[in-house]
C-alpha cells in the first residue's frame, strides 16, 4: 500500500496539491485533516470529488500532535484495513510531515509505505514567509496560540525533511513573476536534494527515504552545498565553512550578528571554548537566531581537550556552518568565522588553565 503525505504552510495550497494528485492518479483515496479551534479535528474522505466521508473530533488537548496520534493515525490504520487504493493525505496545515511519518511507521500501519513526502508551496510567497517574524498563530495558519513557530520555521523543516516540492499556485491572489522566480532559485538552493515538480503529473512516487530525511532534519546538521552553479542567474547562494580550532565565546558572540546578516538560513554545530565538551547547534531562518546544547559530542567525534590542537576532517570536534542568502560573499563569511577561533597564545593559555583544575 503507497501512501503520500502531503504537508503545506496553508489550507490552499493543500487543496490545489490534494484535487491535482488525485487527479493525476485516479483511484486514489484522499485524506484530509483540519485542525480547529477549542481542539476540534475535522476529517473528511474524498474518491475523486464524491465525499465518502466527513467525521468531527473533539481532543482533550487541541495540538498538532495529538491530531495526528489520535485522528490521522487510527483513520489511516481503518483505511488500510479496508481499501488496498493509494491514500493521499494531506496533513492540517503547519503539521510537520516527520510527525506524522514517523506515527504511521508505527503500530499496524507499518505496512504501508510511505513512498512520497511532499511539501505543497507557493514559490512568489517563499521568500516572504520565511522572513516573516510572527508566529503560525499570529499569521493565522494554526488555532493554536501555544505554537511559538515562525513559519519560516515549518517551512525550513519541510523542505529539509520532505523529498519533492510541488508548486502550487491558488488563484486568490495574482501572480508575482519576479517573486516566483526568486522563490524558485530559493527553493533549489534551501532544499537541493528535493525534486521541484511544477505540477502532479510531474511528481515521481518512491523517492521518500526515512533515514535520511531524519538525518537531513537532525539539529546541528549541515552539508557543503551541491552544484556550484545550479543557475548563474540566481541570487542566492550557499556558503559553507569548517573551522578546527574552538571558537572564543567573546568574539563569536560579537561576530554572530554579522555573521547572520541577511541569511535565509544559518545552520551547524559549534565548539566553543567555554563548553569544549558540549556540542552547541546553531539555527538561523529568517529573523531567529539560536544556539542550543545538543549534548556531548557524539563517540568518535570526542572533542579533544581545548589546549589540544584540533585535527583534520572527519574525526574531532569543529565548528561547521552552512549560510544560506542573497549575494553572500564566501571570503569575508569565512575571515569573520575565522577571527573568532582561538588564537595560539590563547590555545596555550586555556591548555594551561585546564591542566591546573584537572
Amino acid at each position: 500500500m503507497n501512501l503520500t503525505v502531503i504537508s503545506s504552510l496553508d489550507a490552499l495550497c493543500r487543496q490545489q496539491a490534494c484535487e491535482d494528485l488525485a487527479a493525476a492518479h485516479p483511484g486514489s483515496l484522499v485524506v484530509l485533516h483540519d485542525l480547529m479551534e477549542d481542539g476540534l479535528v475535522v476529517r473528511r474522505i474524498f474518491s475523486g470529488r464524491i465525499l465518502l466521508e466527513r467525521e468531527e473530533t473533539m481532543l482533550e488537548h487541541g495540538c498538532l500532535s495529538c491530531a495526528v496520534r489520535l485522528d490521522l493515525v487510527p483513520s489511516i490504520e481503518r483505511l488500510l484495513r479496508n481499501s488496498k487504493a493509494p491514500i493521499i493525505i494531506g496533513l492540517p496545515p503547519a503539521v510537520p510531515a516527520s510527525a506524522a511519518v514517523s506515527a504511521l511507521r508505527r503500530g499496524p500501519t507499518r505496512a504501508a509505505t510511505v513512498g512520497t513526502v511532499l511539501l505543497a508551496c507557493s514559490p512568489d510567497a517563499l521568500e516572504d514567509q520565511i522572513w516573516d517574524a510572527h508566529t503560525l498563530f499570529e499569521s493565522g495558519f494554526t488555532p493554536a496560540p501555544e505554537d511559538e513557530r515562525t513559519p519560516g520555521e515549518f517551512l525550513v523543516g519541510e523542505l529539509a525533511f520532505a523529498d519533492t516540492v510541488l508548486l502550487t499556485e491558488p488563484d486568490i491572489v495574482p501572480p508575482d513573476p519576479l517573486g516566483r522566480e526568486r522563490g524558485l532559485h530559493l527553493l533549489r538552493e534551501l532544499a537541493p536534494h528535493a525534486e521541484v515538480a511544477r505540477d502532479a503529473a510531474a511528481v515521481r512516487q518512491g523517492l521518500h527515504r526515512y533515514a535520511d530525511a531524519v538525518a537531513r532534519t537532525a539539529p546541528g546538521h549541515a552539508h557543503p552545498p551541491g552544484s556550484p552553479a545550479r543557475s548563474t542567474e540566481s541570487p542566492f547562494a550557499t556558503v559553507f565553512h569548517r573551522i578546527e580550532r574552538p571558537l572564543h565565546p567573546g568574539r563569536f558572540r560579537d561576530a554572530l550578528a554579522a555573521l547572520a546578516e541577511g541569511c535565509c538560513l544559518l545552520r551547524g554545530q559549534l565548539w566553543i571554548a567555554s563548553a569544549p565538551a558540549c556540542r552547541i547547534g546553531i539555527q538561523g531562518i529568517g529573523p531567529r537566531v539560536w544556539l542550543e546544547n545538543l549534548g556531548a559530542w557524539p563517540e568518535g567525534d570526542a572533542a579533544p581537550r581545548a589546549g589540544n590542537q584540533a585535527a583534520g576532517y572527519g574525526t574531532p570536534a569543529s565548528s561547521v556552518i552552512a549560510a544560506t542568502g542573497e549575494d553572500l560573499d564566501a571570503g569575508e563569511f569565512g575571515n569573520l568565522l575565522m577571527s573568532c577561533q582561538l588564537t595560539d597564545e590563547e590555545l596555550a593559555l586555556h591548555h594551561h588553565q585546564t591542566r591546573s583544575t584537572a
